[in-house]
């Protein structure tokens, strides 16, 4: 009879997963470079020539330990194991079931023998023979039952002695699966430094090189500034050429208004019958958002301009309400935009003489200045580049440049790092256009951040000033705070 029987012997050797030494220990701050080779030894690799970066080596290193985790997986080795310890326990079984089928056919057998052996004593001539011939197969078949006894017994001392082969290689191998789990939980921790080590290195590689690039970049943006601006110098472009051609038409078309203003002038006093009647002073200037009227005498017997008392007024354009500007009583008057559709009136008081003098109209807005101004609402904060002439009315005799902050909810002064002045909007706070002073006072607005405290600020250009004072008095207005100057909530009327 064939017996089968599974040698787990080969299987073993194949699937055994070879060890890794515990003496590796990393000497340097990179993972050292090995393999494993024949009977588990290890073998260290040739260096290579090329020096490679910190990436490239966390990358290489990384992917070494993603094989040799795969290598050695724990898991994998614990479901061999428990799958043969399961084979072995089937085996054991059908062995038990065998012997327990063995017991029943000896049973049988016997009592087959004996119902023979009576029945033999009982028949004679050719059945007697039958009955002989029927015991003796029966004896042949105790025979062979009992060489397949021997052989269930001997399969059975095999099987037991496979499973406790197998159990204590379930115990070899759980002792060398935390082993390995100790080794390569030193690893990993190993491992973790070194990253971490690596990490820190390239963090602070990058940060020397992003300043050094910062710093460079700055250097080659000032020197490419200069490089344009000596450009510029020695060769203008069109640009230029366009903004001289544009300067030279502004130019024009001032000098053409106030010839209008005077023609217009001259053809009132016309119409009044004013040729009869001396007239000692006029405005000068274009009443326009952005320039500047300015008190002339028309002959060399009046009084000079600066032994006169003068003070402007407002006057809405019906002529119905008239609004004392306070502190303009200089020859020189800049409209800011709460001018604009309005009518400046001046008066004069010289040697008990009275004089009035208006403009001929209401002042006209700035072109363009409207659309500028919705464009810097859209903006959290916009920056005026300015110059501080006076500090709480006195003068101030540094011209450094100093930078105007206007936003949503506040106003600040800087002067590059260092904060001069800031303060949030408020009904304590005044800003206006600078009232009287010389040919920039069209150029200058006059701001109070909080009581006893006030700065007046120069601007590069007419329009960046009236500017800034239609934004911030656009944010106060969200704020529900009316931002103006000096008693302009209080109007006068006639």
């Amino acid at each position: 009879m064939t017996r089968v029987t599974r040698d787990f012997g080969d299987t073993m050797q194949k699937e055994a997963v070879p060890a890794v030494s515990s003496d590796v220990v990393f000497t340097s701050s990179r993972f050292p470079n090995y393999r494993i080779g024949a009977n588990n030894q290890i073998m260290e690799t040739k260096e290579d020539p090329k020096v490679l970066s910190m990436k490239e080596v966390v990358a290489r290193e990384t992917a070494q330990l993603l094989e040799q985790q795969n290598r050695l997986s724990v898991r994998d080795l614990a479901s061999k194991f428990e799958r043969g310890l399961a084979a072995a326990a089937k085996l054991s079984e059908e062995a038990r079931l065998r012997e327990a089928a063995s017991l029943e056919k000896h049973v049988l057998l016997k009592k087959l023998r004996d119902a023979l052996e009576s029945l033999k004593g009982r028949v004679a001539g050719r059945n007697k023979d039958d009955v002989e011939e029927a015991i003796a197969m029966v004896e042949a078949l105790a025979i062979q039952l009992t060489q397949r006894e021997g052989e269930l017994l001997l399969e059975k001392a095999e099987v037991k002695k496979l499973a406790n082969f197998l159990k204590q290689a379930s115990e070899d191998a759980k002792r060398l699966v935390d082993e390995e789990r100790a080794f390569a939980r030193t690893e990993i921790e190993n491992a973790r430094a070194a990253v971490q080590r690596v990490e820190e290195a390239l963090q602070e590689h990058e940060r020397m090189s992003h300043a050094s690039g910062n710093q460079d970049i700055e250097q080659l943006m000032k020197e490419v500034q200069e490089a344009r601006r000596i450009k510029m110098l020695h060769q203008p472009s069109k640009v230029m050429d366009m903004e001289h051609e544009l300067r030279a038409l502004r130019a024009q078309l001032s000098e053409k208004t106030r010839h209008y203003l005077r023609l217009q002038k001259e053809l009132a006093r016309t119409k009044k019958g004013g040729e009869s009647v001396p007239q000692f002073y006029e405005l000068e200037g274009t009443e326009t958002l952005g320039s500047y009227l300015e008190i002339q005498p028309c002959s060399d017997i009046v009084p000079e301009v600066s032994k006169c008392s003068i003070q402007w007024y407002r006057v809405s354009s019906d002529g119905t309400k008239k609004e004392l500007i306070s502190g303009a009583t200089k020859s020189i008057y800049a409209p800011e935009p709460f001018d604009v559709g309005r009518i400046l009136q001046v008066d004069i008081i010289s040697d008990g003489q009275h004089i009035t003098l208006s403009t001929t109209g209401p002042i006209d807005p700035a072109a363009g200045l409207g659309t500028y101004v919705e464009a810097l609402v859209r903006k959290h904060d916009t920056e005026f580049n300015v110059v501080v002439t006076q500090i709480n009315g006195s003068h101030h005799p540094t011209e450094s440049i100093h930078v105007l902050h206007v936003g949503k909810m506040r106003i600040k002064l800087c002067k590059g790092k260092t904060t001069i002045a800031k303060e949030y909007y408020s009904s304590s706070m005044q800003l206006c256009g600078v009232r009287g002073g010389g040919n920039a006072v069209a150029q200058a607005l006059f701001w109070q951040p909080k009581q006893g405290y006030s700065f007046v600020l120069a601007f590069e250009s007419e329009r960046e000033r009236n500017a800034a004072i239609m934004l911030a008095r656009r944010f106060a207005f969200d704020c529900n705070i009316m931002l103006a100057g000096p008693d302009d909530r209080a109007p006068l009327g006639t």
